[in-house]
């Protein structure tokens, strides 16, 4: 307190996993959730992400409309814990990879419609967007008024922006969060290759030059 620092989202933290399919590894997730957005309600951040199941965490449920249906279910509640304590509760897509369920904005986004939550948004990450999208613009344009935050790395290696030369073009993506307008925070989520002294300010003017161009 007193200082002028924000929290902008919080990213995981908690155990278990939501898409488990033993009662008690969800339970894990969601009692540590709540903890989390307890924490990010005192700490005014605008919620905490949270990955269906990676694909590390087996067993799990299958890729089906009941699955779906669960986890619109499971979410709802959590996003109106969230709500409750001045927050929310984040979705965000991985890549193939990573994950088996959940890899594009527009499908985190119709989970966001469908359980129609102000407590559930979900948050666009260019490393997975690198995978899973074909275009940067359109992917957040389908995420719309559900868009929460906002992942940045470099292209090929996850590194800070930049350190992946011309691979390293969020033009597209710009554009799509001008068009909507988006004011809400944008994070490194990321490695870093070189000397963070010179590194760190080159991409952050990497990318106040392509967000100009955009």
């Amino acid at each position: 307190k007193g200082r002028n620092i924000k929290v902008s989202a919080i990213c995981a933290g908690f155990d278990g996993f939501i898409l488990s399919t033993d009662p008690e590894i969800r339970k894990q997730c969601r009692d540590t959730m709540e903890a989390l957005m307890i924490g990010a309600g005192e700490l005014e951040s605008v919620g905490v992400i949270i990955v269906p199941a990676f694909n590390s965490q087996v067993p799990v449920m299958p890729h089906t409309q009941e699955t779906r249906d669960f986890l619109c279910e499971q979410f709802d509640e959590m996003g109106t814990f969230a709500q409750k304590h001045g927050t929310t509760v984040i979705l965000e897509p991985l890549n193939r990879k990573e994950a088996f369920y959940l890899r594009q904005l527009a499908d985190a986004a119709s989970i966001c419609r469908d359980i129609n939550n102000p407590g559930v948004k979900c948050l666009g990450d260019f490393w997975h967007m690198t995978w899973e999208e074909t275009c940067d613009m359109a992917a957040f344009l389908s995420a719309g008024e559900y868009l929460q935050h906002v992942h940045m790395a470099s292209r090929k290696r996850r590194s800070m922006p930049g350190e992946d030369g011309e691979a390293d073009n969020y033009v597209s993506g710009f554009k799509g969060l001008k068009m909507l307008g988006y004011d809400k925070y944008v994070s490194f989520e990321c490695g870093c290759q070189g000397d963070r002294s010179i590194v760190v300010p080159a991409a952050l003017e990497l990318l106040r030059t392509q967000w100009e161009e955009a």
